[in-house]
Formats: C-alpha cells, sequence, structure tokens
C-alpha cells in the first residue's frame, strides 16, 4: 500500500457522531481549510500583542492538546498555536493519503504559508520532532528557533520497546492490531499508552486520566483512526531508509536555527544515546536531559521544558542585542 493513496474516509453521511474535542480553559479551536487539507488549530490569546509566534507540532497518535499543559506557560513571551496534523486529533485526513514525514512537513509549511507568521519558534515531539526538523532544513526562512522533544530521528539500534509501534507500519498489523484488542477498554489502552510514553505515569492527575481516556473513545469512533496512525507510522520508518539529501540527520546538519534538544532518560521510544550524537548534529544545539522523563516531558514535565524554552529565547535575544551594539559601534 503506497503511502500516497487515497485514504478512505466514508461519506459524511455514514460517519459516525464523534464527541467534540476537549478545549483547555483559554484555549480556542479553529478550521483553516488548504489546499488538499483541512487543519484544526488550536491556540492560546497571548499576554500582549505584538509577541512572537510559536507552532507546537505533535507526535504519533498524539494531537495539538498535547502542548495544552505547556502553553499556557509561555503565554507571556509567545503567541501559541498547536497543530492537530492531517488525520490526527479533529483534523481530518489529508486528500491525497500522503502521512509521510514530507507530506506531514508540506502541511506545517503550507499553514506557515497560508497565515503569514512565520518566522516562528517551531517545537515537535517524537514524529513532529522529525516533521519540524524536515521543515527548518528545506525552509529555514519560516524558522526563528527549533525545539525538539524526543525527536524521532533515525536510530541504528531501535529499542526492544518501541519495536511493536514499528511493526504497525506493516501492511495489515493495524487490522491484526484492530482485531486483538477489540475487547480492550478505553481505560485499558490509555493505560497502554501512558505506560509506554510517560516516565512515570503516576504523575498522570486523575482528571488527566479521564481527559484522555475521554479522548481516546473519541478517537476510536474516527473511521480513519488506524489509517492514520499505520499510515504514519509507516512514515516514519520509510524516513529513516532514505539517504542522501533527504535524510533527516542529513537535514538536521543544515538546520541554522537555534536548537534547544530535550531527551528523557526512561524515554521507552526514542535511545536517550541519541541525545549526545542529535547535540552534535545541529550546529547551533542546547541540550537538556531529565533523567526521570519519558518520551512526552512537555506533558510530564511542563514547568520544566518552559523553563528550557525561555531560556532559548533569552539567549537568541541576547545574541540580537550583542549584533545591535557591535554593528552600531
Amino acid at each position: 500500500m503506497s503511502s500516497t493513496e487515497p485514504a478512505f474516509v466514508p461519506p459524511a453521511n455514514v460517519l459516525p457522531k464523534v464527541a467534540p474535542v476537549r478545549v483547555a480553559e483559554g484555549e480556542r479551536l479553529r478550521s483553516v481549510q488548504l489546499p488538499g487539507i483541512t487543519l484544526t488549530v488550536r491556540s492560546r490569546p497571548p499576554a500582549r500583542e505584538g509577541l512572537p509566534p510559536a507552532l507546537y507540532v505533535h507526535g504519533l497518535g498524539g494531537s495539538s492538546q498535547n502542548w495544552s499543559a505547556m502553553m499556557p506557560l509561555l503565554d507571556d513571551i509567545v503567541d501559541n498555536e498547536a497543530l492537530d496534523l492531517p488525520g490526527f486529533g479533529d483534523s481530518p485526513p489529508p486528500d491525497d493519503g500522503d502521512y509521510s514525514v514530507t507530506g506531514h512537513a508540506r502541511a506545517v509549511i503550507r499553514y506557515l504559508d497560508a497565515s503569514g507568521r512565520g518566522p516562528v519558534h517551531l517545537v515537535g515531539n517524537s514524529l513532529g520532532g522529525a516533521i519540524t526538523t524536515r521543515v527548518a532544513a528545506v525552509r529555514p526562512d519560516l524558522v526563528r528557533t527549533l525545539t525538539l522533544v524526543s525527536p524521532a530521528l533515525p536510530e541504528l539500534r531501535v529499542q526492544r520497546s518501541a519495536v511493536p509501534t514499528g511493526l504497525l507500519a506493516l501492511p495489515g498489523v493495524a487490522a491484526l492490531f484492530t482485531r486483538y484488542t477489540r475487547g480492550w477498554t478505553a481505560e485499558q489502552r490509555v493505560r497502554g499508552v501512558m505506560a509506554l510514553c510517560y516516565g512515570d505515569p503516576t504523575r498522570v492527575s486523575p482528571e488527566g486520566f479521564r481527559n484522555a481516556v475521554e479522548e481516546m473513545e473519541r478517537r476510536l469512533r474516527l473511521p480513519y483512526f488506524w489509517d492514520a496512525m499505520a499510515r504514519s507510522a509507516r512514515g516514519i520508518v520509510n524516513a529513516y531508509t532514505l539517504g542522501g539529501q533527504h535524510a533527516l540527520w542529513r537535514q538536521a546538519e543544515r538546520v541554522l536555527a537555534p536548537t534547544l534538544l530535550v531527551y528523557g532518560g526512561r524515554d521507552q521510544l526514542i535511545g536517550f544515546r541519541m541525545a549526545q550524537k542529535a547535540a552534535r548534529t545541529f550546529r547551533d544545539s542546547r541540550l537538556v536531559t531529565l533523567p526521570d522523563a519519558g518520551h512526552v516531558a512537555m506533558m510530564e514535565y511542563p514547568e520544566t521544558v518552559a523553563g528550557a524554552f525561555r531560556d532559548l529565547l533569552a539567549d537568541q535575544a541576547a545574541r540580537g542585542a550583542a549584533g545591535t551594539v557591535s554593528a552600531g559601534s
């Protein structure tokens, strides 16, 4: 099955009724129609006008809600927006069924070009980290800084705990897994995801767990849920095999924007050993390691990740001021 063949989407008159997406206090959702895609954008009003824009991109199986804990901590320094990638969250599948890393990167670029918000402080987690790395490499004009939380960049030795996610990319596996797990409750599924993605799942509040279960129930009613998951997983695997100028590590070398790298010591999906390789590859990078964090540090330790992001922006501002003084002296 090609990653670019049209995705199966039932006609609108046979789509099941699906509960609305949760919106946290202070957040707003809007739908943006672009050529070939419709994106849902989650935003928060900035503390004041004129703040630089930031755009957040989630990982495989995630949504813009993954950034709801961190965005309020940054309202005073950036104008926050987070995307639901095509086929995830509240965004419908892309018209062309392209869930490749390049296809997702193209969606981000289309949005930034259409909105006129670039250059932005671009932030990505996991698959979103691979996507935003590609965006920063091919369209440096759209990126002020790049922040990567456990980015899904190629590894020679994949962790054993990450193998099931990779297997999802194989044709037929998603359908097999769907049949095998038909009897699983949403609560069971959420506990499994949290055990895989969090360094310490007990950090999730009861309310946070209930919200995650509600979102899981909503997603499982979407007829394209597993198709989007499987094709996006396949997109990651395919991106790992690309060579030449399209190789993700080669593109990481080309990124010009100041880059913040955040890695969790208990990440079961992205090897902690990749932190040093990333720090060597991105030319203007700073590395923050969180020994107790898992794969979604921005959800598990939002204050720490937000603090590191603030430091990145403060350093960039200081560089700009120093450059202005130097040019005027």
